[in-house]
């Protein structure tokens, strides 16, 4: 449920999508400069609005993904092989979020790793749980707390994934962002997938089922969910939170991302 006073007046969640900052053809492959120039891009746009808050978060791509599917991760875990592939699944989530930090902390930005895993107990795939205190205090403190695609202990179903618009959906329930920015590798949602031609630029509840099939059909190969299960989370979020603003977008192109945090259009907005 919503806070009945959010803590925050300018804040804003931004997304680095798994495709977009590793090679999800080879295994535990980062694109190193792509993550270097994406934090050099924030951090210069951060330079001159260090009055906003930021949430950052990230998808696992190439390394979580890859041992999530062969041991079924993120449909739970009740045996010792189960486990085993737990514990892969929570390494390799974890190298990532590591380069990840050591680039953003390199470009000059206040950037902390919250680790689900550790702070966050699920039930049956969602967040259940979840003391908000640190990520709040970090915040206050003008830090960046820096959130991933993780393992998670499930009530229900032993473990689990949680992926990154997961906690972004508790978290803006929570803390009521002004914006949630999702870059990844896709200049935004295709009107006419898979031939690619035309990009919806805004997605409302009143228009959606104009676009429910393709979106049924852009399934990416990800354990989490593809675009359908993005969409369909954040409309969740804009009809919950008022006032807030889904962008997906591309962060391929250099700038763009300085672009869309100064709010030029990009992409595909998702609104009330």
């Amino acid at each position: 449920m919503l806070r009945e006073s959010a803590p925050f007046l300018n804040l804003i969640f931004l997304k680095l999508g798994g495709s977009l900052i590793t090679d999800k053809d080879k295994p535990n492959t980062p694109q190193l400069e792509v993550i270097k120039r994406l934090a050099a891009e924030l951090s210069d746009w951060f330079r001159s609005n260090h009055k906003t808050q930021i949430v950052l978060g990230h998808g696992s791509g190439s390394f979580g993904h890859v041992p999530a599917k062969e041991f079924g991760t993120r449909a739970g875990v009740d045996d010792e092989r189960g486990w085993v592939g737990f514990l892969e699944v929570w390494e390799a989530a974890a190298k990532l979020n590591h380069i990840v930090i050591d680039c953003l902390r390199s470009a000059g930005l206040p950037a902390l790793a919250v680790p689900p895993s550790a702070v966050v107990t699920a039930s049956n795939k969602q967040v259940a749980r979840w003391d908000l205190a640190p990520v709040i205090s970090a915040l206050k403190a003008g830090l960046f707390p820096v959130v991933y695609g993780d393992v998670a202990f499930d009530e229900a179903l032993g473990g689990t994934i949680l992926s990154t618009e997961d906690l972004f959906y508790y978290l803006a329930l929570q803390l009521a962002p002004k914006r949630i920015l999702l870059a990844g590798i896709e200049p935004g949602v295709w009107e006419d997938y898979p031939q690619r031609s035309r990009i919806v630029s805004e997605i409302t509840p009143l228009n959606y089922s104009r676009y429910f099939d393709v979106l049924k059909g852009s399934q990416a190969v990800d354990v989490t969910g593809g675009m359908d299960s993005k969409v369909s989370r954040n409309l969740e979020i804009i009809m919950q939170v008022p006032g807030v603003e889904v962008v997906i977008f591309s962060g391929a192109q250099p700038g763009t991302l300085a672009q869309v945090l100064c709010g030029a259009a990009s992409g595909t907005t998702i609104k009330f």
